[in-house]
């Protein structure tokens, strides 16, 4: 077994033996089939035919088909040999209105998948939300009304109640800082919402709707299923002598507003005063935190890059490096006046730096915080531009940064995190929200036009990984 303490690419490192190793996907990014068997559009459909959305006007309309082709897809994941697999269930396909009586065709559909999943030894985690919100309730207010968390519940109920008896794993909110701050603060993510005071507000009503969902499932389900939450925390680093106070904001307003209703039963009181120009907060309604704080068995970590911050003084024209588009309108409502900045690479196709160490401090800084709660990589993964040459896709850069980020698992693991598994993000090329289909983070090829798969060298290497709990050499 080899370990570089300098560059995290371990060889021939070994994970426990109940280690889950599995891939990611979400509904929106590749099923297709939007108007098909009662499916309603969500503000993703919405979005992305609003002109200027999304790259070359891109659309989930067709996506990877997976809708129609779930079942070979199946196989593919048996083939990779894929312990675990994470996918998103849309809630238009469900409620074509996010209200009312189930559409039956829906959920057979997601019945068909974990039987077929179940069938081929792969345990199923269904995340009830991956940001394809009905637009419908958008319409009413969506994350700003108060009343989509309580649609949200009963939601839950329906799905819980269909494949609550073989679930093994339920997800509540797939990355609520997204929803909430690129759906409703800088508007690069649907429904495009453009005000602070908004995206504050449906960061409440995404904790509340987390909570009631688990309340909601616990009633349903009849398995001894795991419940959890995916939170995309953010690894901030300072730089100079206000990169402390530049930190401690951004850690709140992405990290801490999500964590601490939902863990701890209060919002962060710096928080709270760091926002309060921006709202009084007064949609947090009395008891809304015992709501929200529910147990949840594991908790959920997608990980990519790092931020690197201080605070602006003005002498310049600020940079926006914090990996998301630009925008008119700001992701970090009540912090604007914090600085991102760039970050040496090497970099992934998306621009984000590659820091696999960040991944081992927020590994060992959630258990430090919270001991007694397992954690599971969710989502870790690279977009790289690939070629196919002689029927292969050579993806060495994205091996390199698996390798690199499964040793910082592994060592977070030596430290004493209790860490259950990781989920390559993602398992096929898919619609990359506002870059359309311009980015490939998948270790499985898609040719858009014809929909063939062909499993690249990352995804050989996934197998052999997968196999054998064992980081290839």
């Amino acid at each position: 077994m080899t370990q570089d303490n300098d560059d995290y690419r371990g060889a021939g490192l070994e994970f426990p033996p109940a280690f889950v190793i599995g891939s990611a996907t979400a509904s929106y990014q590749i099923e297709g089939a939007v108007r098909e068997d009662g499916r309603g559009p969500s503000i993703w459909d919405t979005f992305s035919h609003t002109p200027g959305a999304t790259l070359n006007g891109d659309t989930g309309d067709v996506a990877d088909d997976h809708y129609h082709r779930w079942e070979s897809d199946l196989d593919l994941m048996a083939d990779l040999g894929l312990h675990a697999y994470r996918f998103s269930i849309a809630w238009p396909r469900i409620q074509a209105e996010g209200r009312g009586a189930p559409n039956r065709a829906g959920l057979d559909f997601y019945s068909r998948l974990v039987d077929g999943l179940l069938a081929r030894g792969i345990s199923p985690t269904a995340t009830l939300y991956h940001w394809d919100l009905p637009q419908a309730l958008e319409d009413g207010g969506g994350w700003r009304n108060r009343d989509t968390a309580l649609r949200f519940a009963e939601y839950a109920a329906i799905v819980g109640e269909a494949l609550g008896d073989r679930v093994a794993t339920w997800t509540t909110l797939n990355e609520p800082w997204c929803s909430a701050y690129l759906g409703y603060g800088s508007g690069v993510h649907a429904p495009g919402v453009r005000d602070g005071a908004a995206a504050l507000t449906a960061v409440h009503h995404l904790n509340l709707a987390h909570g009631l969902a688990l309340s909601a499932l616990r009633e349903v389900v009849s398995n001894t299923p795991a419940y959890s939450v995916t939170l995309n925390l953010q690894v901030v680093r300072g730089e100079g002598d206000t990169g402390p106070e530049a930190v401690r904001k951004i850690d709140g307003i992405a990290n801490r507003v999500f964590l601490g209703p939902m863990l701890e039963g209060a919002y962060p009181q710096d928080v709270l005063d760091d926002t309060a120009a921006v709202t009084d907060w007064s949609f947090v309604r009395p008891g809304d935190l015992d709501l929200i704080r529910q147990p949840i068995d594991v908790l959920g970590v997608n990980y990519y890059f790092t931020n690197l911050v201080l605070l602006w003084d003005g002498s310049s024209s600020r940079q926006a490096a914090d990996g998301h588009n630009p925008s008119a309108g700001s992701p970090w409502p009540g912090s604007e006046d914090v600085e991102f900045l760039p970050q040496p690479g090497p970099y992934t196709d998306m621009g984000w730096n590659i820091a696999p160490d960040g991944l081992e401090e927020l590994l060992v800084s959630l258990s430090q915080r919270y001991p007694e709660l397992p954690l599971m990589v969710t989502e870790n993964g690279a977009a790289f531009p690939d070629r196919v040459v002689d029927g292969r896709v050579h993806d060495a850069s994205r091996i390199d940064y698996l390798r690199r980020h499964l040793t910082a698992a592994h060592r977070a693991i030596a430290r004493g995190v209790d860490l259950r598994g990781y989920y390559v993000w993602s398992l096929m090329d898919n619609f990359e929200w506002a870059y359309g289909y311009s980015k490939r983070f998948g270790i499985v090829r898609v040719d858009y036009e014809t929909q063939e798969r062909l499993v690249k060298d990352s995804g050989q290497w996934v197998h052999e990984l997968a196999t054998t709990r064992r980081i290839p050499e």
